[in-house]
């Protein structure tokens, strides 16, 4: 698959700009992305118990990752505000991390894609774990925030390498 050169968010003069989509075609478009936290295998067993002293870890990184995602064209400059038609979240543990693997998936039929919307979310759950549980570890790591797959539009489908 061929790539383009040239950013697509810069003018020719340099400038920052949003990108006209509207010669754009309509297309069924969908995007996964992924990310890790990593903690102590004492601290993931006290988010899976459930007993945080803030609550539900999992519930409300899961609501804050779908909001985040819902909101991306206000927190990432020249993004475009879409129609999402869904956003799910995933978080599953990972003894071998340890820690919890969060994973985004994005819908939208439209005329851009929604891998912003995708990354996103994953980064907003992940922060919101760690808020949820730093008074307990504040050595976890947020790491490995990245596309895992695209499909729909012009550029057609994206599958990451490793995944």
């Amino acid at each position: 698959m061929a790539r383009s050169a040239k950013l697509t968010h810069l003018a020719k003069t340099g400038d920052a700009r949003m990108v006209d989509v509207s010669g754009k075609a309509v297309t069924a478009r969908v995007a996964v992305a992924e990310g890790r936290v990593v903690m102590a295998a004492e601290t993931l067993d006290l988010v899976l118990a459930g007993n945080a002293k803030k609550g539900d870890v999992l519930g409300a990184a899961r609501i804050a990752g779908i909001m985040a995602g819902k909101r991306t064209h206000e927190l990432i400059p020249l993004c475009h505000p879409l129609p999402v038609s869904k956003i799910a979240v995933e978080i599953e543990p990972d003894r071998k991390l340890p820690g919890l693997i969060v994973r985004a998936t994005t819908h939208v039929t439209g005329q851009t894609g929604v891998e912003m919307e995708a990354l996103t979310a994953v980064a907003v759950a992940c922060l919101t774990i760690y808020d949820m549980v730093k008074a307990v570890e504040r050595g976890m790591r947020i790491e490995g925030i990245r596309l895992i797959e695209k499909s729909g539009g012009k550029s057609g489908r994206y599958r990451a390498k490793d995944s």
